[in-house]
């Protein structure tokens, strides 16, 4: 059923209501007069962010005009980028970006949250009212259909969809993009990828050649899909959803570091983009690239000041990755990044001040700042004001306790780290993620330079057992528990090569099996939930029985 109100054209103005937001007054009253010239009656004039997003928050706005540059705080990106977040825009509303700067910074930024329209500096009336006459158009027909996804009523959508094809031919990519999308949604993959795949045998469209990715993605089809994405991103270098799902389909391949790269040139396309910069930061930590992570969470940071993404997560990482950065570095540099740290932390307490846990969580990571540039008394009396807030670990959140088990290693109280992670993997049996962050550091409670050498001598020790070079094999497992005595897999391989060459010599040496008993003694305590747990029981069974 279509709205007859909705008319283009004429007094189509008259019947909406406008927002008009530039920090100079003059430009604000040139937009009101020529609005009114067109026919408009309802506007509304704000010089700044804050006040714009209130204004949506509470008044329903048909047509928004947003400069980019409005001076100090929210630029044009952030208040596009928050009203969609807060959904204050309905998808029947029109969002201008309105500006004198070109950038190709602005343009990539901005464009990521969609605004429907740029109208570039100097505007006269002819050309506002050419581009608003169009566009208006375009809501008027599909306005049904917009009413219908903001009610989140996805299936009458898709009839309306269907329906308005063979009338509104004028209209046909948005309501195929639209419909493809409607059926991703509901979780239709088969008609999803069918309107993906007619539409790109007839012409290579970069959102069908996208939404073919993300939909052979949603049915695991992981290698189609990184194909797809790979073809997307060669032939439209600046499509900046194709970087991101091709990161996430190399991630599902294994290919963890080639993700990265994709998101590292993503950001440098697009560097106004927080979201990515914190895939970047998270998927670079994943990745022991510290340097990399560091400044991806700087990057985070910076854009996150006027950004309604902004958080008190961002500086805290921030600062665990300058504090991991610094470890052990005392050189002029290593320096600097410890008191970045301090100062990040520093900065988090102050902007989030109403949030009392995270005092705790910064001297946590101040203390293990400091024990890493070898000041352990200062790290002790950083932490002993918080001592008490973390004395009960079923109070903790496991993201705290692990935190805080991480200081406790640098400071040399080993026994209490493993205690208090014990505790929280009891307690967090059933979440996957907490536990493999639990047995991660249980196995490396080192710094990432260690981490990454260790890691290194274990592959060459795989490569070595798989090439049956046994004594070499030994040998780089034997440097790499040098390092990291406690890794779980690093014990079992070892005790695996050293049963091998056991069972391999003719005249077998009872203190091969000594050395297996011994390895496995260290991991008496290893945790059931711990993945390599029942590798361990097989073993120590298998020992047991080479030894009778």
């Amino acid at each position: 059923m279509t709205d007859t109100t909705e008319k283009t054209g004429g007094n189509s103005f008259g019947k909406l209501t406008y927002l008009v937001i530039d920090d100079f007054e003059n430009f604000r009253l040139s937009m009101r007069q020529m609005l009114r010239s067109c026919g408009a009656d309802r506007i509304e004039l704000v010089g700044q962010g804050a006040p714009a997003v209130q204004y949506c928050a509470y008044n329903h706005v048909d047509v928004v005009l947003c400069d980019y540059n409005l001076g100090e705080g929210k630029n044009g990106q952030h208040i596009l980028e928050e009203l969609r977040h807060k959904k204050l825009l309905k998808r029947s509303s029109l969002f201008l970006m309105v500006t004198a700067e070109t950038s190709k910074e602005m343009v990539m930024g901005a464009r990521e949250y969609q605004p429907d329209a740029y109208l570039t500096k100097p505007i006269n009336r002819a050309m506002l009212e050419k581009r608003l006459t169009a566009l208006l158009s375009q809501r008027s027909a599909l306005l049904p259909i917009n009413r219908e996804l903001d009610r989140e009523n996805y299936p009458e959508a898709i009839s309306l969809c269907l329906a308005t094809l063979p009338r509104q031919p004028r209209y046909k990519t948005w309501l195929m993009k639209t419909l493809a999308d409607l059926y991703y949604r509901v979780g239709d993959y088969s008609h999803a990828l069918k309107i993906y795949d007619d539409v790109l045998t007839q012409r290579d469209l970069s959102w069908a050649r996208l939404g073919q990715g993300k939909t052979l993605l949603a049915i695991q089809n992981t290698d189609a899909a990184v194909t797809s994405l790979k073809a997307l991103m060669d032939s439209h270098p600046d499509y900046m959803e194709a970087y991101d799902l091709l990161a996430e389909g190399l991630e599902r391949q294994g290919r963890s570091t080639q993700a990265q790269k994709i998101l590292e040139k993503a950001a440098e396309h697009s560097p106004n983009a927080l979201l990515r910069h914190r895939q970047l930061a998270q998927l670079a930590t994943d990745n022991q690239d510290i340097s990399t992570a560091s400044y991806a969470w700087r990057q985070t940071v910076r854009l996150g000041t006027h950004s309604i993404h902004d958080s008190a997560d961002h500086y805290l990482a921030l600062g665990q990755s300058l504090s991991d950065l610094c470890e052990g570095d005392s050189s002029d540099e290593g320096k600097r990044h410890a008191d970045e740290a301090l100062n990040t932390l520093s900065r988090m307490e102050k902007r989030f001040s109403e949030d009392e846990s995270l005092a705790v969580r910064s001297r946590i990571v101040q203390s293990r700042i400091h024990a890493g540039q070898g000041r352990i008394q200062q790290a002790e009396n950083v932490l002993e004001p918080v001592t008490q807030a973390l004395s009960d670990p079923q109070a903790m959140d496991p993201n705290t306790g692990i935190d805080y088990a991480k200081t406790l290693f640098r400071l040399g109280r080993d026994d209490q780290a493993r205690q208090l992670l014990s505790h929280l993997a009891q307690r967090f049996n059933g979440q996957p993620d907490i536990l493999q962050k639990i047995e991660g550091l249980l196995d490396e409670p080192v710094g990432f330079r260690q981490k990454l050498q260790a890691r290194t001598r274990n592959r060459d020790g795989i490569k070595a057992f798989e090439a049956g070079n046994l004594e070499t094999a030994i040998e780089e497992f034997s440097s790499a528990l040098e390092i990291v005595p406690s890794h779980a897999a690093l014990n079992l391989n070892l005790v695996q090569v050293l049963m091998k060459q056991y069972s391999d010599d003719g005249s077998p040496n009872p203190q091969l099996l000594m050395k297996c008993e011994s390895h496995l003694t260290q991991l008496k305590s290893l945790p059931e939930q711990h993945r390599q747990y029942r590798r361990y029981l097989a073993l120590c069974s298998k020992l047991k029985g080479m030894m009778t």
